[in-house]
């Protein structure tokens, strides 16, 4: 019995390796496998009746301040208004930042200045700031 198994564990890996080091001669004879998503411009992706890009699964974060502030990302305390009264062209808030909000605001059902917090101690932490606002080196002098 163990030869028949090193015999065939033999064979996948010679097999496996023969493949892989000749995939350039047979490589384009083999069909596309879609393990995820197809990607636009594929057979798969044309037939689609619809994209999964404008699925109810997938939302693009807002790119504007207007976008911002109907996507939930503005309050009282912070407030985008004055940036879209006064016309402002810029992007809007951090795309990073605002997909890391909209997640915690989402997963632990929290408005919009909870998440900003829980977000920005979680900043404070990972570069070694306490949640006061001052740096946690123990080697840190500061004068007054």
């Amino acid at each position: 019995m163990g030869y028949v198994l090193f015999f065939l564990v033999f064979l996948v890996l010679t097999s496996g390796t023969g493949l892989y080091l000749t995939r350039q001669r047979w490589l384009h004879l083999v069909p596309e496998v879609y393990i995820g998503l197809p990607r636009p411009g594929s057979i798969l992706y044309e037939r689609l009746p619809f994209s999964f890009t404008n699925s109810a699964l997938y939302q693009r974060l807002p790119s504007t301040f207007s976008g911002d502030i109907e996507a939930g990302l503005s309050s009282d305390t912070f407030s985008l208004a004055g940036n879209v009264d006064s016309g402002d062209s810029r992007a809007g808030l951090d795309d990073a930042a605002k997909a890391e909000i909209l997640k915690i605001m989402k997963k632990r059902r929290m408005k919009f200045d909870e998440a900003r917090r829980v977000y920005m101690e979680r900043r404070f932490s990972q570069n070694n700031i306490g949640p006061d606002g001052r740096p946690r080196d123990p080697k840190l002098v500061t004068f007054s």
